[in-house]
């Protein structure tokens, strides 16, 4: 679709140098969304594996805490979990990744899981909040992968969106204009000749 703009030299150079800046950012986030396609792509892959893994132990866990509570009376188990001591604050921290910022979660802990008798608990219980202290280091690295896949698949959305507007709007319209403000500066031009033409012949006469 032709732009509005008058059929004059001035804007048909206007719109020469508006073409060529539209067309370096065109090859700039055609290659921005490429790599972040390549980045998307390998971050799917470890946030399946990841995720695999962390299903997998949850339901280790699961288990043994549902034979713990096989093992003893349900108010024992639920004593011994209900004041622990232990605290965990995660800290969010950003790093740049194609000039998007992306969470980096690290933890602090203070305290102890395990803060209760030996007496009334099973060893299963035991085990099963040793593996829930190493599971916390997986849950927060899969929560930072899947995050940042989230991010940068937004950012691939819209730098898609931008592309297209560019390839298939702005860059076709300013190209049809330019060639339709050449056409008519052609056509003043042939026009302005051959009314110069007229002159001479009447001046010669």
């Amino acid at each position: 679709m032709k732009l509005p703009v008058s059929a004059t030299r001035m804007q048909m150079m206007r719109l020469k140098k508006r073409l060529a800046v539209a067309r370096r950012g065109h090859k700039l986030l055609k290659d921005k969304q490429e790599e972040l396609m390549r980045q998307i792509l390998a971050l799917i892959d470890e946030v399946r594996e990841h995720r695999l893994r962390v299903e997998k132990e949850t339901g280790r866990i699961l288990g043994r805490f549902r034979v713990a509570r096989a093992a003893y009376p349900a108010e024992y188990l639920d004593e011994a979990v209900m004041l622990p001591t232990k605290k965990v604050t995660v800290e969010v921290t950003t790093r740049n990744i194609l000039n998007i910022k992306v969470p980096v979660f690290k933890k602090e802990i203070s305290g102890k899981t395990r803060c209760y008798g030996f007496a009334t608990t099973s060893g299963e219980l035991d085990l099963a909040l040793m593996s829930l202290d190493k599971l916390l280091d997986s849950l927060l690295v899969l929560a930072e992968k899947e995050k940042t896949l989230e991010l940068l698949a937004d950012e691939m959305e819209k730098t898609r969106r931008r592309v297209n507007a560019l390839e298939f709007v702005l860059i076709p319209n300013i190209e049809e204009t330019v060639r339709f403000i050449a056409l008519k500066l052609s056509e003043t031009e042939r026009g302005d000749l051959t009314r110069l033409m007229r002159v001479k012949e009447i001046i010669r006469k």
